[in-house]
């Protein structure tokens, strides 16, 4: 990490988790529970929308289960 001044941006950190999915039923991505256009104009955003945004993600709902996979599969056979 540096300290140099020049390269410190004193700014909100995106709240991604590099796990990107938008999940079909709620709009959200799994990761991060943002909306396509939240994640999309994250860096154009000011700091209080950005603060805003953050404030509210653990109020937004988890992804509902994986309806594919390995286990979908072992389902299916049995």
């Amino acid at each position: 990490m540096t300290t140099d001044p020049v390269w410190h941006r004193a700014e909100i950190e995106s709240p991604c988790v590099k796990v990107c999915m938008i999940h079909p039923e709620t709009g959200l991505c799994v990761g991060c529970k943002r909306t396509a256009a939240e994640i999309t104009d994250w860096s154009r955003m000011t700091p209080e929308s950005r603060r805003q945004i953050m404030a509210g993600l653990d109020t937004r709902p988890a992804a509902p289960g994986r309806r594919g996979g390995r286990a979908a599969r072992r389902r299916d056979r049995n």
